[in-house]
């Protein structure tokens, strides 16, 4: 494919992720309630028109800055464990991908804002809990596969079931994420305690 018919679809992406991108400052500055098509169009530097174009509803912006947290977590989860996540230490990649979950700075903090926005949507919302069961069973069965190598390793406590662990984790960095967010609990405590739980399965 030549550099004429990539042009379109990059500048496409490139416009959606500058949109994200602006949705996610909004919300690390103001939190979620302040995003809407105006303030995200002044915030991007685009028209309201450009915004709605890309993303006709709040409910679209959401889930675009949700998507577009995702993508930069995973850079980052990339960036500590080494890039090749396939070929990095498992114990590793499964507390860079828990420590992700729960806030430590701005980009994480509205990251996760909007994580928890999102994910409090699906309990009326069928589409988006059809969605998020889908997401849940794919991130459980990977941290579950961490795990999974370094039992075999013989790292992990041979007691140990990978499955029941993995969602246990998920579940525990992000209750502690709501906790920090609400300014309950501190986050390097918060985090502190996710690790020790990861360290507390290995031998």
């Amino acid at each position: 494919m030549n550099a004429h018919t990539r042009g379109p679809g990059a500048h496409h992406d490139e416009k959606r992720h500058q949109i994200a991108d602006a949705v996610l400052a909004i919300v690390a500055d103001q939190g979620l309630a302040a995003v809407s098509l105006a303030e995200t169009a002044a915030r991007a530097g685009v028209s309201p028109g450009r915004v709605q174009h890309y993303f006709p509803t709040k409910q679209a912006l959401v889930e675009a800055a949700f998507e577009r947290g995702n993508a930069q977590s995973t850079a980052r989860i990339r960036a500590k464990a080494g890039g090749d996540l396939d070929a990095a230490d498992p114990r590793t990649v499964l507390s860079a991908v828990l420590g992700e979950l729960v806030p430590y700075d701005d980009a994480t903090r509205a990251h996760l804002r909007v994580r928890q926005a999102f994910t409090a949507r699906a309990l009326p919302d069928t589409r988006i809990a059809e969605r998020l069961r889908a997401m849940y069973a794919d991130f459980h069965r990977q941290l579950a596969n961490l795990l999974t190598r370094d039992l075999e390793a013989g790292r992990v406590r041979a007691e140990v079931d990978p499955a029941v662990e993995a969602s246990a984790l998920t579940a525990l960095a992000e209750g502690l994420a709501y906790y920090v967010l609400i300014d309950v609990c501190p986050s390097e405590a918060a985090r502190a305690r996710v690790q020790a739980a990861v360290d507390g399965l290995y031998r």
